[in-house]
């Protein structure tokens, strides 16, 4: 298994106990209320009307009129993307979220990392998050527009660009040779959902419709994220709580002498003296964080969701 967050299974087992709060992904811990299901949500195959009715929703919320194809989340779009051509030289803005690369090479590409936007140019497909996952890092649009003119063909993995939509190349995607990749669990807090949008031109998503297959996603999840990405009420409140939390979280950071490496509205990064002792201190009080084995000193939290949340990290990082 690959380093990754969500590892609670990890943490109860090494410290015991079940009343553990998990800030060792992005994940919003004040989701979005789950709508009443219909009954056939459950007993019935997917139809092509409700599907429609969920790319309707998923491009209003993305601002984007480009073709788009539903998946099973992010992650099943990372793995599909590396069959669309013959594997070659792919390469990956890091560091990064690690399944990029691993998907890649799984596949045949040959992929390698490198740290700047110029050093991706040439490739037969190339990498970015958007903003990056840990630390945060964004690039403007018409930079990416200008790299998506220099390769095959540039992936741009937006999984935690809901509160920033300046930043999206969703209305560019039907342009060809891009393909942007959108994650609905994180910013709604539903991850068990598994629901994810790939965006790009009519043949590309078209080739990938194909590879995924029928009813590549449930029933419930096409009429809880119809629900979610049409309520943009509940969406502009919750950029504005997850903005004041995210500045609340670095105060408590701060006071606990951890400085701001960088995040987004659903995830801090700090530079701690180090990060194992700061990961241990905080699982004592059942709150698991995130290390990065490239990285001693680096911990990821998410945002606390409710009161009792804050008032435990409080008391944790006082401690």
């Amino acid at each position: 298994m690959r380093d990754h967050g969500g590892d609670i299974d990890m943490a109860q087992a090494r410290f015991g106990g079940t009343d553990w709060i998990d800030l060792s992904t992005g994940i919003n811990r004040a989701p979005y209320p789950l709508p009443p299901l219909p009954d056939e949500a459950w007993t019935a195959l997917p139809t092509a009307a409700a599907t429609a009715r969920l790319l309707a929703a998923a491009g209003l919320a993305y601002r984007s009129q480009a073709p788009m194809l539903a998946v099973a989340g992010a992650q099943a779009a990372i793995q599909l993307i590396p069959k669309l051509g013959v594997p070659a030289q792919a390469r990956i803005l890091t560091p990064t979220y690690n399944e990029h690369g691993a998907a890649l090479r799984s596949a045949g590409w040959r992929a390698d990392e490198v740290t700047t936007l110029t050093a991706l140019e040439g490739a037969d497909l190339a990498v970015v998050v958007n903003p990056n996952n840990p630390d945060g890092r964004s690039h403007a649009s018409q930079d990416l527009l200008r790299l998506a003119s220099r390769v095959g063909r540039l992936v741009v993995d937006e999984s935690f660009a809901d509160a920033q939509p300046d930043l999206s190349l969703a209305p560019h995607a039907a342009r060809g040779r891009l393909l942007v990749l959108r994650s609905f669990g994180k910013f709604y807090g539903l991850a068990g959902v598994r629901l994810g949008f790939i965006l790009g031109s009519d043949a590309d998503i078209a080739a990938l419709a194909e590879m995924a297959g029928p009813w590549p996603v449930s029933g419930p999840a096409i009429a809880i994220g119809t629900a979610a990405l049409s309520d943009r009420a509940w969406a502009e409140a919750t950029v504005a709580r997850l903005r004041a939390d995210a500045a609340r979280l670095d105060l408590l950071a701060q006071s606990a002498g951890w400085k701001l490496v960088g995040g987004t509205e659903l995830f801090r990064l700090y530079d701690t003296p180090n990060a194992a002792a700061a990961r241990e201190k905080l699982a004592r009080h059942q709150i698991w964080t995130r290390m990065f084995p490239f990285s001693d000193p680096w911990l990821r939290l998410g945002l606390p969701g409710q009161p009792a949340e804050w008032d435990r990290l409080a008391a944790a990082l006082q401690d």
